[in-house]
């Protein structure tokens, strides 16, 4: 067989390279994780959006590179990607670096220090598009001090600088280009600090990783919730994958009625209970996948409050069958397994914690306005037809308006809109729990005529009738009324 070269067309694949599948937000985070593997320990992304030509720089204190290694950095597949690699490295197939930065911007600019030593180079792809070839530039010093934020590079140090931004503002309207660009800076905060918080928290290693936008520190976002007591750390499971051990920790979110009103604003600002329950996988404590279930369980209320956290080593990428941009993975089969029985275990506990709240406002209400029956495999609610107050209106009727009367009840409960509260608890649960407040006088006039029903109906005392009342909301909530009502009625 005749061997005959058959190299890539420069212009063609350069061009084609730009739409892997990157974000801003994940095309920024490839960029940090090489400034986690180059040990720095400060990041900054400097957005300038005012200039005619905007442009995003992103700096680290780390290693730095000679000009040698720089050169090496630049080139597409500078590691192979079975080479072993260091313990700490985030790295995967030696392209993130170009990839990432091509999906967002046409010419990519690096410049770094190593020992006061520093070198900079560039790839500019309308240069590669006009020559048909792969070539970068080596930056001169004083083109290298030309470029922003090199004067704080110290004598260690990295900056990566995207220029000709063409995909940042793709098919938007020149007025409206300023406030897109700004939420997409927002995406990017969000998305760094919950990626990047077991660094961020100085979980990794005990040394805390600072990242900063536009001189902004971002703070983690922690999806497990471990500061709140209520939390349930579940047993952690451990698998062997070929000598390598994957570690799995379930967690049991609180129910909602235990966050306080900041961690509730918190967490429902940034991620919604039910569409980000699942897996969350993390390799060398690097979060890749997030709110996954894998396909090992459907997602649903069973699950609304259950999180996995699964730890793996850049050791079995390819077991994880790993992809450029590190946001697929597919876990091995000896994982699968595991998950399918902790995951059936975490299910129980998740519903336990998120009906069992409301089954216990249920049991302890000694007459409950609302009554669950479970029956048939299935669960229904139905009115306490005993209630005081239904019964109190009942007898003020005469014996065929009762009739009418018990015909609305059963309308009332077949009605029950199941289907659109389920969705409406499920995207804002606390937003069931906030009452919307009454005026103080429409309460009173109320009280007042429940008062009147249930005293002359019930013949009802002042101890029976305010026992009756501190049951019901939304009276509940306003007792200061109740007691100015009792005064009135009772001359208490």
């Amino acid at each position: 067989m005749e061997k005959h070269p058959l190299p890539p067309i420069a212009s063609s694949l350069s061009e084609s390279m730009r739409d892997i599948g990157y974000s801003l937000e994940t095309a920024v985070a490839d960029i940090i994780d090489n400034s986690i593997t180059a040990e720095a320990s400060r990041v900054d992304i400097w957005c300038d959006f005012n200039s005619g030509q905007p442009q995003l720089a992103i700096t680290d204190n780390g290693k730095g590179m000679t000009k040698t290694e720089l050169i090496a950095a630049m080139r597409h597949g500078s590691m192979h990607p079975k080479i072993k690699r260091s313990i700490n490295d985030l790295g995967r197939f030696g392209l993130g670096l170009k990839t990432a930065s091509f999906s967002q911007c046409r010419q990519l600019i690096v410049i770094s220090s190593k020992n006061g030593q520093i070198s900079g180079a560039m790839w500019d792809l309308d240069e590669v598009e006009d020559n048909n070839e792969w070539a970068i530039g080596l930056l001169n010093q004083n083109e290298i001090l030309s470029y922003p934020h090199t004067d704080n590079i110290g004598p260690n140090g990295t900056i990566v600088i995207w220029k000709k931004l063409d995909r940042f503002s793709e098919g938007e309207l020149f007025k409206n280009k300023q406030d897109m660009l700004f939420e997409k800076i927002e995406l990017v905060d969000r998305h760094l600090s919950l990626v990047f918080h077991r660094f961020l928290s100085g979980e990794v290693r005990g040394k805390k990783l600072s990242i900063f936008i536009n001189g902004h520190k971002l703070e983690p976002f922690d999806p497990f919730c471990v500061s709140n007591k209520a939390t349930q750390l579940l047993q952690e499971e451990i698998v062997r994958v070929d000598g390598h051990e994957v570690r799995i920790q379930p967690y049991i979110l609180p129910h909602h009625s235990k966050l306080s009103p900041k961690e509730n604003e918190y967490y429902q600002s940034r991620s919604d209970f039910v569409s980000n329950q699942g897996l969350y996988i993390y390799r060398n404590y690097r979060l890749m996948i997030w709110g996954n279930w894998f396909r090992l369980v459907p997602k649903g209320e069973a699950t609304k409050l259950a999180r996995v956290r699964i730890d793996f080593p850049n050791q079995l990428d390819t077991q994880w069958a790993i992809d450029i941009k590190k946001s697929r993975a597919h876990p091995p089969h000896q994982v699968r397994e595991k998950l399918r029985l902790i995951i059936k275990r975490i299910a129980e506990q998740s519903m336990q914690v998120h009906s069992g709240r409301g089954k216990r406002l249920l049991d302890e209400v000694n007459e409950p306005f609302w009554v669950r029956y479970a029956e048939h495999g299935g669960i229904r609610y139905s009115l306490n037809r005993d209630h005081p107050v239904l019964s109190a209106y009942k007898n003020s009727l005469e014996q065929s308006q009762q009739n009418l009367f018990q015909e609305v009840l059963n309308v009332i409960e077949d009605s029950i809109p199941v289907e659109a509260i389920y969705s409406d608890y499920s995207i804002s649960p606390k937003g069931f729990d906030d009452l919307l407040k009454i005026d103080t006088e429409e309460i009173l006039t109320r009280l007042r005529m429940l008062h009147e029903l249930l005293s002359t109906q019930q013949s009802m005392d002042i101890n029976e009738f305010k026992e009756t009342i501190k049951r019901l909301k939304p009276f509940c909530e306003y007792p200061k009324e109740i007691e100015q009502v009792i005064k009135e009625k009772y001359n208490a």
